[in-house]
């Protein structure tokens, strides 16, 4: 209970589980929170809205869904393995004499096998002997062990690997040698009727009610590896403990180490434990506090299970969401609920393991399902590269929706030869801030040749011997941003050299629609202002590259594979998609908004490098940061709101020097204009500072004004003809 706890917070705990109800995103659900014996655990909203209200208790089983793979299937393996039944590098068809490839049982427990997510279900097909006939079929779309990619499939073939070396169906040897030594007594598969079960939704006319919400599971018969497990809040809390205290009564402690520790193979980005999630996509309940290190796991349905051995804390989430329609949403939930949670334990943030290169990915998004130009690659099994050898031109940034680098998932697929790698300004991870030597990548052992050093074009003898190269790096939206510029001197050197050139399409972060500010006018073209366009010119990489190779008549064999799904209105986040820092001072998606604008005056004040926030402060050190934004709001401008503020850089213009100015909040970025916003800071600067501020206007090449409606339309006019989406 609440007096119970040292805990703090709890209270925005279940408001916040409160307004998911109020929002219909759930009906309601279970709340468990732990640490070192202080328990914390409330039902909220109702178990069932159909076909009748029942109010939710905090002993309802709930369809558990995906934790099932690390509830049943992967710690029977890892029991397996301890008794030496099983080994954790042995391939697949050690144990599944049929299995095709070279997979191994670490690879499936990571998702690294390369398997696609799922099995067919557009034909009809039933019984669990024909699931796993169908599994076992499955090539994988990428050599084993270099890629990630969250596969149902990998736990349906771990579930049979239990049978057949134990000879009990994985139900049965879970019960006998998992739950029922933990006292998990109303934990298991294909549970009895009880009105103590949420339902899920309808299938075939019938309101799901103890019967697996996962149409692959069902068709199995209700058990299987991935999905089908039925579970409380009460017995996963003991399932947690035993983790927590090194395995007793079921485990080794080594084997508990090894279970939550990592597992993926050193060279894969995204991070998985041997069965647990450690950071993805899918580690959103990890939150902002919990370590990298703590582990867990989310279901479909709407569960979570997240556990941080440094503090001994874990929580608990069990909802039905998909009920009583499928319609429920807790992506943003899981993030909330990490944070409040570690919060609420007082979990101090430490580190267990290191960032990735090139700075964490932005996982947090809103949920829709658009798929960048590498992903929908992939979705056509590579086939556009087959039988080449290709030059990727990348960075960090290129990666698909599992967080997997482009260069690893070209190099792991079937006829696909990549020779080289080319790297933009920044390199290949996106952490230099100067100019980039050629170097050769220790981990892949191939050649990165540098676009930002000595050349900025590919040389014709780096081109030798190749028949494509391939584009794939996130722009942000702004004419001074390089490597569009890159993109247009690869495109040429390819030209040159009779080589195809194929961009793998990806969103403009700051959407398709608002086109903003001047164009070149007749200046000088140069890595900065690399094409007659607005600063501000809502095309993706792929349409430029179109405009690129008509307007400047480059006679290039150019393809673009598209993104899907994608509505030009959508921004980066709306589209479902993850931010990741594009350059060192390009932090998030609110910095990428105010770039276009704020980047106009960044030659002549601090615009925030060498702060926390660069491109949301703009100051110098005559300013009166007062003054400064009482002229601001003059131009009565849409979207943001400055504040006064001072602030030190440490690098880059005043660095080190106590700059007055203002601080930029976008209160509404569908109306804000970011290039209205900088010339209007560059007036107001000029107007009160006239001696100090002086401009200069290398990045705009335009006179100050704030109207450039006619250079817009004539833009939208002729880019019209290059645009590949609505």
């Amino acid at each position: 209970m609440l007096t119970a706890l040292a805990f703090v917070l709890v209270h925005q705990i279940d408001q916040t589980i409160q307004n998911a109800v109020a929002q219909h995103n759930i009906p309601g659900a279970v709340y468990h929170l732990e640490r070192n014996g202080k328990v914390y655990e409330k039902a909220y909203g109702d178990r069932a809205l159909v076909p009748r209200r029942e109010r939710m208790t905090r002993d309802t089983i709930f369809d558990a869904a995906s934790l099932t793979k690390v509830v049943a299937t992967a710690p029977s393996i890892w029991l397996l393995i301890e008794r030496g039944k099983v080994e954790l590098d042995a391939p697949l068809n050690r144990y599944l004499a049929e299995a095709r490839g070279d997979m191994t049982i670490r690879q499936l427990l990571t998702h690294t096998s390369g398997l696609r997510p799922d099995l067919d279900l557009g034909e009809p097909w039933s019984g669990y002997e024909t699931g796993i006939a169908l599994a076992v079929k499955e090539e994988p779309l990428n050599r084993p062990g270099y890629v990630f990619r969250y596969s149902d499939i990998n736990y349906e073939l771990l579930g049979e690997v239990v049978r057949r070396v134990s000879g009990q169906p994985l139900d049965v040897f879970a019960r006998r040698e998992i739950f029922m030594p933990l006292g998990m007594r109303d934990t298991g598969f294909k549970p009895r009727t009880s009105r103590r079960i949420a339902p899920t939704e309808f299938a075939d006319g019938v309101m799901l009610r103890g019967t697996v919400h996962d149409p692959t599971a069902r068709r199995m018969g209700g058990v299987a590896g991935h999905s089908g497990l039925f579970t409380t809040a009460a017995d996963l809390a003991k399932f947690a403990r035993m983790l927590l205290r090194g395995g007793a009564p079921v485990f080794k402690r080594s084997t508990v180490t090894a279970m939550t520790s990592v597992q993926s193979p050193p060279n894969v980005l995204v991070r998985r434990a041997g069965g647990f999630d450690i950071d993805s996509g899918y580690s959103r309940p990890r939150g902002t506090i919990f370590p990298l290190g703590s582990y867990g796991h989310t279901g479909f349905t709407g569960t979570i299970l997240w556990i941080d051995p440094q503090s001994k804390t874990f929580y608990i989430f069990l909802s039905n969401r998909v009920h009583p329609n499928g319609k429920g949403v807790v992506t943003a939930l899981q993030v909330s609920l990490g944070t409040l949670s570690a919060k609420a334990a007082r979990v101090k943030p430490k580190d267990m393991l290191p960032q990735r290169p090139g700075g964490e990915v932005g996982w947090i998004t809103r949920g829709a399902d658009v798929a960048n130009g590498i992903d929908n690659l992939i979705a056509k099994h590579y086939a556009p590269l087959r039988g080449m050898k290709i030059g990727v031109i990348t960075n960090h940034t290129g990666i698909d929706r599992g967080g997997n680098p482009t260069i690893d998932l070209l190099r792991s697929a079937p006829g696909v030869d990549v020779r080289a790698i080319f790297a933009p300004e920044h390199g290949l991870f996106g952490a230099a801030d100067a100019n980039v030597a050629d170097a050769r990548d220790p981990v892949r052992g191939l050649p990165v040749y540098s676009l930002y050093g000595q050349s900025r074009k590919p040389k014709p003898e780096q081109l030798a011997g190749l028949d494509a190269l391939v584009f794939d790096i996130q722009d942000v939206g702004a004419r001074f941003y390089t490597y569009p510029a890159t993109m247009q001197l690869a495109m040429e050197a390819a030209a040159e050299a009779h080589v195809k050139f194929i961009v793998l399409d990806r969103v403009n972060p700051i959407n398709g629609v608002a086109v903003e500010g001047p164009l070149l006018h007749g200046a000088a073209e140069d890595f900065i202002g690399w094409h007659d366009v607005p600063i501000r010119h809502g095309m993706t990489m792929g349409e430029l590259a179109k405009m690129f190779a008509e307007e400047r008549h480059i006679g290039v064999e150019l393809t673009v594979i598209p993104l899907l799904r994608w509505k030009r209105a959508q921004w980066q986040d709306d589209a479902g998609l993850p931010w990741i820092n594009t350059s060192p001072n390009m932090r998030s998606l609110t910095e990428a908004t105010l770039y276009p604008g704020v980047g106009i005056v960044e030659f002549s004040v601090s615009v925030g490098r060498g702060t926390d926030t660069p491109f949301e402060l703009v100051g110098a050190p005559y300013v009166d940061p007062e003054r400064f934004v009482a002229e601001l709001n003059t131009f009565k401008l849409p979207g943001i709101r400055f504040d006064p503020v001072r602030f030190t850089p440490a690098s880059s213009n005043f660095a080190k020097q106590q700059c007055g100015g203002a601080h930029l909040t976008v209160t509404d970025r569908n109306v804000l204009q970011p290039v209205k916003t900088g010339i209007a800071i560059a007036l107001a600067l000029q107007k009160l500072y006239p001696t100090e501020f002086q401009f200069n206007g290398r990045l705009l090449r335009a006179p100050l004004k704030l109207d450039w409606s006619d250079d817009e339309r004539a833009f939208r006019e002729r880019r019209a003809k290059f645009l590949l989406y609505d």
